[in-house]
């Protein structure tokens, strides 16, 4: 069994950029990650994110995605908004084209300062010309609460959902290298897709983990 088999539809530990540069050109369909938001960010219970504080990873890893993915192929990515020049710059160093953007719309404020802080955001990518979708999903979508119980940024399922059935089809390759507590991989799974997850946090890709054999159980209870 080679290296990619055995990270496939499971959870890698380690540094995405490491892990990606052994992976295979063009191997992956589709990308979808949430990426540290290079704002030292600190949850009420004081959990912080692995490398919010520094940008040095930023240019390498989407390279490193841009590589492993396929040609005339799509990536998600939230960003922070206050850093939006540095992903930019980053996004468009790699080799992406920059084709949308994408409004997560919140029932509840996250923040307040001069604004009230409802919604999250993310930019779609294209390596190549990518084909357009039959039915293209609106550029705003729902964002119920998580409750945040497994990620201090964990993300719900169901929009996640959305652009994985838009943008692959049944037995391709989702691969999020930021995969935190794994609820893109929770997605794909549900939707029959393959995926790989990998997370420089050895606690997260436990957890990540957990949720996908809970997730198994389930389905195999159910049927």
């Amino acid at each position: 069994m080679n290296r990619f088999t055995r990270m496939l539809n499971g959870v890698t530990h380690g540094d995405c950029i490491e892990v990606m540069r052994r992976m295979r050109w063009a191997s992956v369909d589709f990308i979808l990650t949430d990426p540290p938001y290079l704002v030292n960010y600190r949850d009420r219970s004081g959990r912080s994110i692995a490398n919010d504080n520094d940008d040095a990873w930023l240019k390498p890893a989407f390279r490193q995605m841009h590589r492993v993915l396929r040609p005339d192929s799509l990536c998600v990515s939230f960003y922070g908004w206050n850093r939006t020049d540095a992903f930019m710059t980053a996004w468009r160093e790699a080799g992406f084209q920059i084709v949308g953007h994408i409004v997560f719309r919140k029932r509840y404020a996250s923040k307040a300062r001069f604004l009230s802080y409802e919604h999250e955001s993310a930019y779609l990518l294209a390596k190549g010309r990518p084909r357009l979708p039959a039915q293209p999903v609106p550029d705003v979508l729902e964002f119920p609460y998580s409750g945040n119980r497994l990620h201090p940024t964990q993300k719900p399922v169901e929009p996640l959902k959305t652009l994985i059935r838009s943008f692959t089809r049944p037995g391709q390759v989702v691969l999020d290298p930021f995969c935190g507590s794994g609820s893109t991989l929770a997605a794909a799974r549900e939707l029959e897709r393959q995926f790989i997850g990998i997370d420089i946090d050895a606690t997260h890709c436990q957890t990540a983990r957990k949720r996908l054999l809970m997730a198994e159980g389930s389905l195999a209870a159910a049927a």
